[in-house]
């Protein structure tokens, strides 16, 4: 099996507040080490997703796009690490920002972006792809799971997913 594969689950939201929720629901399950990859397009909700996410782990203070400083980190639960990959020019540029020793320490680190450098990242790793719906503030949201960790949470995932679960087969059962 590849160490990429895993399963996907597909969930909607129709305001930044629900993404919000939805994020907040799946912070419940962080544990220290945890890493999850952003994707989607400009203004598809990334970082409304985060600020949903370290509202979960109890971050009391405003979270803000990394853009131009990289990486911003809150005290919550656990530490949140927030990094923001979309400025670097090349791949080796990830190396200066210090992941590895961010994914060592105990916190959840969040990358706005991170798609674009997966092939530097462990293999262990909850991927959100967020995705513009109908009306504007519509999203869809799909979770891929993928490592050991994410995969042994899996029936934690669906059922914090359900709310905002898809009707019909592409609902919150994994694929």
């Amino acid at each position: 099996m590849n160490p990429r594969d895993g399963a996907t689950l597909v969930a909607r939201t129709s305001s930044v507040e629900a993404t919000q929720r939805l994020a907040a629901a799946l912070a419940s399950l962080a544990q220290p080490g945890d890493l999850v990859v952003l994707a989607g397009d400009l203004g598809a909700g990334k970082t409304a997703f985060v600020q949903g996410f370290g509202r979960g782990l109890g971050v009391g203070e405003p979270i803000t796009s990394p853009t131009f400083t990289l990486v911003q980190e809150y005290v919550g639960r656990l530490p949140v690490h927030h990094v923001d990959v979309y400025r670097l020019g090349q791949l080796s540029e990830v190396i200066d920002l210090g992941l590895s020793e961010l994914l060592d320490d105990d916190g959840v680190v969040l990358i706005e972006w991170g798609d674009a450098i997966l092939p530097m990242l462990p293999a262990d790793l909850l991927e959100v792809r967020l995705t513009f719906g109908v009306a504007d503030d519509d999203r869809t949201v799909v979770l891929r799971s993928a490592g050991r960790s994410w995969l042994r949470r899996m029936a934690s995932l669906v059922e914090a997913v359900a709310p905002w679960a898809g009707s019909g087969s592409s609902g919150a059962a994994p694929c």
